[in-house]
């Protein structure tokens, strides 16, 4: 059976799963847009304790299978009742951005931490595009950490914006405000409590400033190269 056969039917199997545990009744046609899982992160770093990040790999795991249920709830959601007062269907898109964020952001946050060894090339896309949108890589990195600092519960990212064409940082609150829209994010740091609370308290500057210092430049940097294609259909 082929790679993606094996997929399409893992995928399969975890929806009906998912339905006969909400005891919804089969469908002849799935029409889940996605259903993800969890990918196991083992991290190298030593700046987050093992207790940490077992905690932040449930959490990670709890929202995805939140989204799988909530996705699995959408295929049967009464359209015809939806309205913007109260009604499931609002609901549920609701919960389904809030997950979707939360579950690609932490899949793109443990991706983009726990490099020993990072390091940042001077001729490398990433240097070169945050140099020239910040004026110098100095100033990326301050207004990086200010947005950080700045995020209630939710997110610091460095998104490509292609409405105005440029890099720029921003700040998500939760997982689901001040989200930007038409932008691809090639940085990202999780400002939840779950993750610096155990082994930094409050002092969340020292744990931003650990988790960028092993910044996987490389991971980094294959962002970049996607957003520069991005950037290229938007023209």
């Amino acid at each position: 059976m082929s790679s993606n056969k094996k997929e399409n039917k893992l995928s399969e199997d975890l929806i009906a799963s998912i339905r006969e545990g909400l005891s919804l009744k089969p469908l002849e046609k799935l029409n889940e847009s996605f259903v993800v899982q969890a990918k196991k992160f083992d991290l190298s770093t030593e700046l987050l304790s093992e207790k940490s990040k077992q905690a932040q790999q449930k959490t990670f795991e709890s929202i995805v299978e939140s989204l799988n249920k909530t996705s699995a709830k959408l295929d049967t959601a009464n359209r015809e009742e939806a309205n913007s007062i109260s009604s499931d269907f609002r609901s549920l898109k609701s919960d389904e951005i809030y997950g979707l964020n939360s579950s690609f952001l932490h899949g793109m946050y443990f991706e983009n931490i726990s490099d020993p060894h990072s390091k940042i090339s001077m001729d490398s896309i990433s240097y070169l595009r945050l140099e020239r949108d910040f004026g110098d890589f100095d100033a990326w990195q301050k207004d990086f950490i200010a947005c950080c600092l700045s995020s209630r519960d939710g997110w610091a990212l460095t998104v490509y914006n292609g409405f105005l064409n440029r890099y720029m940082s921003v700040v998500i609150d939760s997982n689901n405000v001040n989200v930007p829209i038409n932008c691809y994010p090639v940085i990202v740091m999780k400002m939840q409590e779950d993750a610096y609370y155990r082994d930094y308290l409050t002092d969340k500057k020292s744990y931003v400033f650990g988790m960028m210092k092993q910044f996987n430049w490389s991971v980094i940097e294959d962002r970049f190269k996607k957003s520069e294609k991005i950037a290229k259909v938007l023209k």
